[in-house]
C-alpha cells in the first residue's frame, strides 16, 4: 500500500559520524557513507508505531566525505548485574583505570546526508499510510524525537530537519563492497540476528536501496 505515496524525505547532518564496518574486529572503521540500518535508526528515533516499519530506499551524501582519526581509552569488560549485586552487599568496585586499552576509530566529520524512506505497514493494520506519514513530518518540522537521533555511535548526536528542495548530492561514483542492510531475528531464536549485507554503490552521490536486495 505504502508503493503508491512518494518516499518521506528528512535532512540529518552533524559534526561527527561513525558508521562501523564489522569487518573490522578490534579498531572501528567508518563506511564512507550511512547504512541503511543506521538512517532507519534516525528515521525511528524520531517517530516509531509498531504499527509499521520504515524502509529505506535512498540515501543523498550531500557534503563532501571527509575522514579523521581519533584514539580514544576503552574499557574491556562488561559489567554484569551479578557482580554489582556483590558490590553493595560485601563492598568493592569496579575501577576503568585498570580495565581499558586505547583503541584507533576512523570516522567522518561534516557530515549531512538526505534519507528518503518508505512507511510499510505491517499485516492486519488497517490505518492508511498517510496518518503516519503526516505525523512523521509534523514531529520533523517541529523538531520533535523519541530519543536523540545518532550517526552510527551514540556520541555522535545528529541535528535534522525537513528538507527545504535545495539539497543536492555530490558528484562521486564508487563502489563500496558488501554493506549491512538489516539484521533478521528468529522467532526460534530470541535476541540473536542474522546479518544480512548487499552489494553498495554510491553513483552519483546517491545510495540506493531496495527492499528487495539479494542477501549475500
Amino acid at each position: 500500500m505504502s508503493a503508491f505515496y512518494p518516499p518521506v524525505d528528512l535532512r540529518v547532518w552533524g559534526d561527527l559520524a561513525c558508521f562501523t564496518r564489522p569487518e573490522m574486529k578490534v579498531e572501528r572503521v567508518t563506511y564512507p557513507v550511512m547504512t541503511p540500518s543506521a538512517a532507519r535508526g534516525v528515521m525511528e528515533a524520531i517517530f516509531w508505531k509498531p504499527q509499521f516499519s520504515w524502509r529505506i530506499e535512498e540515501i543523498w551524501v550531500l557534503k563532501p566525505i571527509r575522514y579523521f582519526w581519533i584514539l580514544r581509552n576503552e574499557v574491556k569488560s562488561r559489567i554484569s548485574e551479578r557482580a554489582a549485586a556483590g558490590w553493595e552487599k560485601s563492598g568493592g568496585g569496579y575501577d576503568a583505570a585498570d580495565d581499558h586499552t586505547p583503541r584507533n576509530t576512523l570516522a567522518l566529520r561534516e557530515v549531512s546526508y538526505l534519507i528518503r524512506a518508505q512507511v510499510e505497514v505491517k499485516p492486519g493494520v488497517l490505518q492508511n499510510p498517510a496518518r503516519f506519514r503526516d505525523q512523521f513530518r509534523r514531529r520533523a518540522r517541529n523538531g520533535r524525537c523519541f530519543a536523540t537521533p545518532y550517526l552510527g555511535c551514540r556520541e555522535f548526536s545528529a541535528a535534522f530537519a525537513e528538507p527545504d528542495g535545495t539539497e543536492r548530492p555530490i558528484d562521486l561514483t564508487e563502489d563500496l563492497g558488501p554493506m549491512l542492510l538489516d539484521l533478521e531475528y528468529s522467532p526460534d531464536e530470541p535476541g540473536r540476528g542474522r546479518p544480512r549485507f548487499f552489494n553498495a554503490r554510491l553513483e552519483h552521490g546517491v545510495l540506493r536501496v531496495s527492499h528487495l536486495v539479494h542477501a549475500l
